[in-house]
């Protein structure tokens, strides 16, 4: 049975339909799995491709998916279901139609809502990957210990391993044993994460309804999300001031968002090469310099 088979086959016994998909459309998947359109003439699918090496990642998100829709705040494309065929693993999801220009406003409104939605622990029950870097989430009960342990040292030595640890010298193992000094007055609330939100990863539906996807999803300071919106790019500033007025930011956060955007540099550093190692090594002394 051909791949498309087992995927309508897959989508027939979970949605109880009759769906057989007739087409299927090649779309820009990214950097790590490969995308399709599918559709029976009436209804369409969103489809991830990858190798059945990495179907646990498929299995991850669809149930990450699972919990930020049960959030009720901003829109994820609903999964449908995951499996393998032959040696390609799949993910299926509703397909959306990402044409609209964002409202800014209730993105940023939808988002502080997401981010009240709290659990006992930071982290979450299982952990999935940053791009296609392995991301711990093991449960901590300190923030301080989590960021240290699960995400700031797992990527200083893979940089290591990789070659970079000449380069970067002492400089972000002096700033991993000196930034706890940034939450000697700030604790923060383990929030609903997306985990990887640039602009990549967020879009808008035909009348402006935000949606974000491809999450790298735990359960954190609500910084670390609203700091990675300003790395590649950033937002709308209607965003962050909707944002601030639903759930206004701690004075510290100016500091701390330097430090989160730290592990994205240093997780594109270990994928793409040293076109991040400048500005890796400047953003960590930045953040020396402040403290």
């Amino acid at each position: 049975m051909s791949l498309w088979q087992d995927v309508s086959r897959q989508i027939q016994q979970t949605d109880n339909s009759l769906f057989t998909a007739t087409s299927q459309t090649s779309m820009g998947g990214g950097c790590i799995n490969s995308a399709y359109r599918i559709s029976d003439g009436t209804t369409d699918y969103f489809v991830k491709l990858n190798s059945t090496l990495h179907g646990d990642m498929f299995e991850v998100e669809y149930l990450t998916l699972l919990e930020m829709a049960n959030s009720h705040t901003l829109k994820v494309p609903h999964p449908v279901c995951f499996g393998e065929s032959g040696n390609q693993a799949y993910l299926v999801l509703e397909f959306l139609d990402l044409s609209g220009r964002v409202d800014p406003i209730l993105q940023g409104q939808q988002l502080a809502e997401m981010h009240r939605h709290t659990a006992q622990q930071f982290g979450w029950q299982r952990s999935n990957t940053i791009g296609s870097t392995p991301q711990q989430n093991t449960y901590m009960d300190d923030w301080v210990d989590f960021w240290r342990e699960q995400r700031l040292l797992p990527q200083l030595k893979l940089a290591i391993r990789n070659g970079y640890g000449k380069s970067l010298g002492n400089t972000i193992e002096t700033l991993i044993s000196r930034f706890p000094v940034l939450f000697s007055s700030y604790q923060p609330e383990p929030s609903m994460l997306h985990g990887d939100l640039w602009g990549g990863n967020a879009a808008a539906l035909s009348d402006g309804s935000p949606v974000i996807f491809d999450p790298a999803f735990y359960y954190g300071d609500r910084e670390t999300d609203l700091a990675m919106t300003t790395l590649f790019g950033g937002f709308s500033p209607d965003f962050y001031t909707a944002y601030n007025d639903a759930w206004p930011l701690d004075d510290g956060y100016v500091i701390r968002k330097s430090l989160y955007n730290l592990y994205h540099l240093l997780n594109h550093l270990n994928l793409f090469g040293t076109g991040y190692l400048g500005q890796s090594i400047s953003l960590a002394e930045k953040v020396l310099a402040e403290i």
